[in-house]
């Protein structure tokens, strides 16, 4: 539909793409008429099948003042496309945490470290291939925070050494660590940034067995080398 009204080449090109996600999708454009107008093609393609656009979330934005999908904000910033976790998806990954430490007032360190680590290796996983280092080390502060106020309302009569010496033990990993004699609290620092494996578009999935089987060697050993 798109691709017949809006053909990518061309000298009047208006560089218009679509990328979709399930339900969730993106379409790039020159201009912000070129983009009014394939909104209004959509709504009426999707009003033909009974379907309508989300008022919630329909935006037509500018790539300077960024947009939000699948967890990540895309924007430019002085001409570079940086792709960072978005602060939605910060927002409620930081509450899960809260939440989780809050329901473990009267867990023993061992089994709140249980709780906590998944949490953080999926969320962390999920965002190693764009910009998230900064992201993860605020993240490291803040749950370093909630993890102190557990120990605290634990030993309200005991003072800040006696809590540190209890609950933060030296690691290989870094100087002090949330961590018992067998298990320590991932650090969504320490993850490992793997920047995205471009897919040749070109590339034919029965006919280029060879190019398709060594990208998927990359992205398993990739999996297998994250926290």
């Amino acid at each position: 539909m798109l691709l017949a009204k809006y053909p990518k080449r061309g000298k009047n090109s208006k560089k218009v793409n679509f990328i979709r996600y399930a339900d969730d999708f993106i379409v790039t454009a020159n201009s912000e008429e070129t983009a009014k107008e394939i909104r209004d093609v959509i709504v009426i393609f999707l009003k033909e099948r009974g379907l309508e656009l989300s008022d919630d979330k329909t935006l037509i934005t500018n790539i300077n003042e960024g947009f939000d999908l699948l967890g990540w904000n895309f924007r430019k910033y002085k001409g570079k496309l940086l792709i960072k976790p978005s602060k939605k998806s910060t927002k409620i990954f930081t509450e899960t945490i809260s939440q989780t430490i809050t329901e473990g007032r009267a867990w023993s360190q061992e089994v709140l470290i249980s709780k906590l680590n998944p949490i953080i290796r999926g969320w962390s996983n999920y965002h190693n291939s764009v910009v998230s280092s900064d992201t993860f080390q605020t993240l490291d502060h803040r749950i370093w925070e909630l993890l102190w106020k557990w120990a605290k309302r634990r030993h309200p009569n005991k003072s800040k050494d006696w809590i540190v010496n209890k609950y933060w033990k030296r690691s290989t990993s870094r100087r002090w660590n949330f961590r018992t004699g067998r298990n320590e609290l991932l650090l969504l620092s320490q993850t490992r940034i793997h920047r995205h494996i471009p897919l040749k578009l070109q590339m034919n999935p029965f006919l280029d067995t060879n190019y398709f089987r060594e990208r998927q060697y990359k992205l398993s050993f990739r999996k297998g080398h994250s926290i």
